[in-house]
């Protein structure tokens, strides 16, 4: 793994936006991208969305958590010239910084799409947000349990991405077809992360 460069991001709008219902009604998977680049205002807000803080003191984030465990962990994997101002390469999203530190430069998306049984518009996305989780931080306080605690967990933070993702005009699509050693594998995670959702996101393609 290369040594981490940290990239600030943009801070997350809180204020404003399509409304909640609207958005629940216009949300639907989108699975063809335009090859159209993001800004780094948009995979903010996205990021934010899926795992962010909403409070100064760290106490609070955007999805609920059994006991206050956050057993998941996210990456970003963008593609050359796919984001505004951001290098092609695997990202770790810091929450507590709002930042995501470059692990491995280069593109990778192509290596995802093959680990997750050939889905061609894994790699023509501009990026895709990959959900990993380390049960061990909920299964030392809810034993067997933990496995679905940190299910449900996955499924609120993929639900998040989905409605932000629309609230900006963008498209994504929750995919759980992949082989779990090769997405390891591409995008070079140590064996204690378990990836639960890979999230492709874009703007739309026009049809």
């Amino acid at each position: 793994m290369e040594k981490a460069k940290l990239i600030q991001l943009p801070p997350p709008d809180i204020e404003g936006g399509m409304t909640l219902t609207e958005t629940l009604a216009r949300r639907q998977s989108v699975r063809d991208f335009s090859p159209e680049p993001l800004t780094l205002s948009q995979v903010s807000q996205v990021l934010w969305a899926a795992q962010g803080f909403t409070d100064k003191t760290y106490q609070r984030r955007t999805i609920p958590s059994a006991g206050a465990t956050y057993p998941l962990e996210v990456f970003l994997v963008c593609g050359d010239s796919c984001v505004e101002k951001l290098p092609a390469g695997i990202y770790y999203y810091d929450l507590k910084r709002h930042a995501l530190m470059l692990t491995q430069s280069g593109e990778a998306r192509r290596d995802l799409a093959r680990a997750a049984l050939g889905q061609g518009f894994i790699y023509e996305a501009p990026v895709d947000i990959v959900i990993c989780a380390i049960y061990e931080r909920t299964s030392g306080t809810y034993g067997t349990r933990a496995e679905r605690y940190v299910h449900m967990e996955a499924g609120h933070a993929g639900q998040n991405i989905y409605l932000q993702a629309t609230a900006l005009g963008l498209g994504t699509v929750a995919v759980g077809a992949f082989n779990d050693e090769r997405v390891i594998e591409a995008l070079r995670l140590d064996r204690e992360y378990r990836p639960l959702y890979i999230m492709p996101v874009g703007r739309p393609a026009q049809v």
